[in-house]
């Protein structure tokens, strides 16, 4: 099993972000199809502020570039990205295009 941590920011607007959470209380049936598909097989976001960071446990054969092929077979997927995308601002240093950023584990228990 392969363990990544996302970050993302949010619009810093409180509705807006009561409004992105509800959408995550009932995420559309095609973008779940679609982890589970790709080999994730456990996914948490977690919020503070505006910051948003994301948990995701994988097999082993995961790889985004796997993942990204998968969500293009979902339509619903780029519908769902465009709509989220109107909660969630990328994080200072992302480059252009760029949203949740790959973060690196820098302590082990």
């Amino acid at each position: 099993m392969k363990r990544h941590c996302l970050a993302l920011d949010l619009v810093d607007d409180e509705k807006l972000i009561q409004a992105y959470e509800e959408y995550h209380k009932e995420v559309w049936p095609d973008i779940i199809t679609s982890i589970k598909e790709s080999g994730i097989l456990d996914m948490q976001i977690y919020r503070v502020g505006n910051r948003m960071f994301m948990i995701m446990d994988a097999d082993d054969d995961f790889s985004f570039e796997k993942k990204a092929k998968i969500d293009a077979k979902y339509p619903a997927n780029v519908e769902w990205e465009e709509l989220m995308w109107k909660y969630q601002q990328a994080l200072p240093i992302a480059k252009p295009g760029e949203k949740w950023m790959l973060m690196k584990k820098v302590f082990q228990l």
